[in-house]
């Protein structure tokens, strides 16, 4: 990135690459020329992803070298069946997607004036199954509980659950229920600050995208509906959750 070389700069724009250009090789490219060459390169303007600025690459190298090879031999060891579980959230002004239109004419959406919208905990498997949860609000230990029941209850086998290192994930009141199924279930953590490495994280722009790609919901019972419908059709489709896990991040835990 620019900063690293030292620029006045955060982001690769046009005046970043004309102020590298004009301090390595004393040449000053005029704004449309700046554009042009990077089209002929290859380059194009993108919204950048956001990143923690904590993440640790010892850390996840070590989560993808050891800890979770390990946790793969327990789970065949034992039997197991390992989850990949994180909570997400939909709201009824999020408009995504894009769309043509003649130039100088900005495509229009309509929402309502009303906003609201739903959270989602969802887990998937390299084996292609899914688990899903909608709920109001912001996900706190009842409803995580609750997750982990409704994970267990249909399981044929015992549950090794992948999930963000929050405090909610690991809150002290759940020690006593944890326990108490430690035959069905166990929880394991990531490495902090790193939730790219997560598989559901891919399941969960699925949601995103196909979310967008529908005319935006006119109250909370529609959204509701069209939540469920798309986790009922993933579910449905083994192949589509398999092919979560072929994304470059995630693929070592295919």
């Amino acid at each position: 990135m620019p900063d690293q070389l030292k620029l006045p700069y955060a982001l690769w724009s046009r005046k970043a690459v004309r102020l590298l250009i004009k301090d390595r090789y004393g040449v000053e490219l005029a704004a449309r020329t700046m554009t042009e060459y990077m089209r002929r390169w290859g380059f194009t303007s993108q919204k950048p992803t956001r990143r923690a600025m904590e993440p640790r690459p010892a850390e996840v190298r070590r989560w993808k070298e050891r800890v979770h090879p390990a946790i793969a031999k327990r789970a065949k060891a034992e039997g197991a069946e390992i989850l990949w579980g994180d909570e997400t959230g939909v709201r009824s002004d999020d408009v995504r997607g894009r769309s043509f239109a003649k130039r100088v004419h900005t495509p229009i959406v309509r929402v309502g004036n009303k906003c609201f919208g739903r959270s989602i905990i969802s887990a998937v498997s390299a084996r292609g199954g899914m688990r899903s949860m909608v709920f109001k609000g912001v996900l706190d230990v009842r409803c995580f509980k609750r997750f982990l029941s409704r994970s267990i209850k249909d399981a044929k086998r015992k549950v090794f659950l992948i999930v963000d290192d929050l405090r909610v994930h690991h809150a002290k009141v759940l020690a006593p229920w944890l326990l108490k199924h430690k035959e069905r279930i166990e929880i394991f953590y990531l490495p902090s600050y790193f939730p790219e490495i997560n598989p559901v994280e891919v399941a969960k722009a699925d949601l995103k995208r196909e979310m967008g790609d529908k005319p935006p919901a006119q109250n909370e019972e529609q959204m509701v509906r069209a939540i469920l419908a798309h986790y009922h059709n993933v579910q449905r489709q083994p192949l589509r959750i398999l092919k979560y896990f072929q994304h470059p991040d995630v693929r070592y835990a295919a």
